[in-house]
């Protein structure tokens, strides 16, 4: 009688193991979340009670540009910088004076913002960007506290302590976007982008290159990475967008101010990147929420304001020193870890 031959037994698979080596199940992607939460906020100005919860919605939107630049450089980057507000009044001032003095368009002075801001990032960060850690935010500081001088100091060109009066809002032609109302669609536009603009960098090489050198400096120029040029390439986007932050800001406020861009507001979005969630993607928009929300929450504390707002911060940041937007991952880790003992 013939034997049929046994075909191989398949290698016994551990379960644990098959699961592991399976692609897993993800969940909606960075971008769709991003179309699906833009979308949502969409909504805002028809449920806001009023106007003013609009402006604080329009405000939070420059917000989040100015906090997702700067995480991109520190989160992600590891390069701490005190001088985001003075990137900011700086595209701010550039572009109302650019209409103020020579009546040009809002929308010359947008792109003019981010192209003066990115090359003043370009000089000042050629060779602030040598130093690391400490001296690298100190190097940061001196021309936040240099650009607020000369900010209050040039009265013909910035209007000084009194700040650019006169400044036009956008324009289409005769329709003015002189409301908040009319105001809104552009900053939500332009966050998204931005936003957008974020996620691609970090998914391209030239982000993959900016984490490899936040890493380990030494082993990144080792494998072929110019880590000074990677540094110098998101200092310069991170103050370009932060340029278009100011741009936006001068024009739907009519005005600018030199203390709005001071010393004091950069430290405080360096905090609103640890406090949302330093290298995180929705760090920003957490962060975003309370630099805005948090001081309209506490004006009826005014003697009290920064008090409550130190304590808050900690709070939150010892129960989540990964911030808001990392306490959900915490959050399994620690039940993962309490099941597994």
């Amino acid at each position: 009688m013939s034997v049929m031959p046994l075909k191989a037994a398949a290698p016994a698979v551990d379960a644990p193991a098959a699961a592991a080596a399976a692609p897993a199940r993800q969940g909606l992607s960075d971008h769709v979340r991003l179309l699906l939460v833009w979308l949502a906020l969409l909504v805002v100005p028809f449920v806001a009670p009023n106007a003013y919860v609009i402006s604080l919605a329009n405000m939070m939107g420059i917000n989040i540009i100015l906090i997702a630049s700067l995480n991109l450089l520190m989160g992600y980057g590891g390069q701490i910088s005190l001088g985001q507000a003075a990137f900011y009044g700086l595209g701010a001032y550039v572009s109302g004076v650019l209409g103020v003095k020579l009546g040009l368009s809002a929308w010359i002075g947008l792109p003019a913002a981010a192209l003066i801001t990115g090359l003043a990032a370009l000089i000042i960060g050629i060779p602030a960007l040598r130093l690391r850690g400490l001296y690298l935010s100190m190097a940061t500081l001196g021309w936040n506290a240099i650009l607020v001088v000369l900010f209050n100091r040039l009265v013909d060109l910035t209007g000084g302590p009194n700040g650019l009066l006169g400044v036009q809002p956008f324009s289409f032609g005769s329709f003015k976007l002189d409301t908040d109302m009319r105001q809104f669609p552009l900053v939500w536009l332009v966050s998204f982008l931005v936003m957008l603009a974020v996620l691609h960098l970090l998914n391209s090489r030239a982000g993959r290159a900016l984490r490899a050198v936040a890493t380990n400096e030494l082993g990144a120029d080792a494998v072929g990475i110019d880590s000074f040029r990677t540094k110098l390439l998101f200092f310069v986007l991170t103050a370009g967008a932060a340029g278009i932050a100011g741009s936006l800001y001068v024009h739907i406020n009519q005005y600018a101010s030199p203390e709005t861009f001071s010393v004091s507001n950069s430290i405080l979005l360096v905090v609103m990147v640890a406090l949302g969630g330093s290298g995180t993607y929705w760090g920003p928009f957490a962060g975003a929420l309370i630099y805005t929300a948090l001081p309209q929450l506490l004006l009826d504390y005014e003697n009290a304001e920064l008090m409550l707002f130190g304590l808050g911060m900690l709070i939150v940041l010892i129960a989540s020193p990964t911030g808001i937007a990392g306490a959900p991952a915490a959050l399994r880790k620690r039940f993962a870890r309490k099941r597994a003992s």
